[in-house]
């Protein structure tokens, strides 16, 4: 059995510099680089890296960058002939600044992903059947989100959705669709309408997505670890402290390890230690796909940590 993620594919242009431009300011960088992203890619890599079967769904330009995108996924082990290379548009791109401090300014141009619709709705729907999860993020269309949660839900399936980048209008049919959503504070606020930034306002807003239909809801919290809720129980688990480099896709990976624990029959409790794990050890590295953590790595990672 597989896992499906449906989403976008993005190359990312990075750039670091000391600190975060502020408006209207032109700042001297130090170093730029080009790297696969994209939150679905990022997320079907995490997978496979875990030595999971996963399929990516999505689209890429027929030119700029498109061949590459996929060859890259390719390479990392994902399975790719349900990605579509559309002629008419450009691949997805992210522009990237990253400061000293590991922390990021993103701006993502949607290129191919946001011509995603129902072809490609048709494309996971066919995959369904021998699938386990389906793992969904918010950089292509909306309704294809809705319509491919909607399927997956129809099947059966574990549907997973990563509320990101933050929106604060997901339209409420969506919240019973989906089995965790995993957003960091910035969306969990944007969603449930009140800063999110403990423990506590971790928690309550927890219960606010539970209320709104979602059977689990996991808030990521960054260094100050992660809550989990369900009808049953709210847990939290402490962050791994790292050496930060570069926070870019390090919720990818979060979500990449969690859905691989549950692959592999681990608890709920579990797999969110393993979701913090990878994401820790995204952090200490440079980029998006090329910082997420292969299966050796992650497995030394939590045995030297008594997981």
């Amino acid at each position: 059995m597989s896992i499906i993620v449906f989403g976008s594919i993005n190359i990312d242009l990075v750039a670091t510099a000391p600190r975060l431009p502020v408006v209207g300011e032109t700042l001297l960088g130090e170093n730029f680089f080009k790297v696969p992203g994209g939150k679905g890619a990022n997320q079907a890599v995490a997978l496979a890296r875990l030595g999971i079967p996963t399929q990516m769904v999505g689209r890429v330009g027929g030119q700029s960058f498109g061949a590459e995108l996929v060859n890259h996924l390719q390479t990392a082990g994902v399975q790719t002939d349900n990605i579509l290379i559309d002629e008419t548009v450009n691949s997805g791109v992210a522009v990237i600044i990253i400061d000293d401090a590991g922390e990021n300014q993103i701006v993502v141009i949607p290129g191919a992903n946001g011509q995603v619709n129902q072809e490609d709705i048709e494309r996971v729907s066919r995959l369904l059947p021998t699938a386990k999860a389906l793992l969904l993020q918010l950089e292509i269309p909306l309704m294809a989100v809705v319509a491919a949660a909607k399927a997956g839900r129809n099947a059966n399936i574990t549907v997973i959705l990563d509320p990101a980048p933050a929106q604060s209008n997901l339209p409420a049919e969506l919240y019973p669709l989906v089995d965790i959503i995993t957003p960091n504070e910035v969306e969990a606020g944007q969603l449930v309408g009140f800063t999110v930034d403990s423990k506590e306002s971790a928690a309550t807003a927890a219960a606010v997505l539970l209320q709104k239909g979602v059977k689990s809801a996991i808030v990521k919290l960054g260094a100050k670890g992660v809550v989990c809720a369900t009808s049953e129980e709210t847990f939290f688990v402490p962050a791994f402290a790292v050496d930060v480099v570069d926070t870019v896709a390090a919720g990818d990976a979060f979500n990449g390890a969690l859905v691989a624990a549950l692959h592999n029959g681990l608890s709920l409790h579990q797999a969110v230690v393993w979701g913090a794990a990878a994401g820790a050890l995204a952090a200490t590295k440079l980029g998006a796909q090329t910082s997420l953590p292969d299966k050796f790595t992650f497995d030394a990672f939590l045995k030297k940590r008594e997981w």
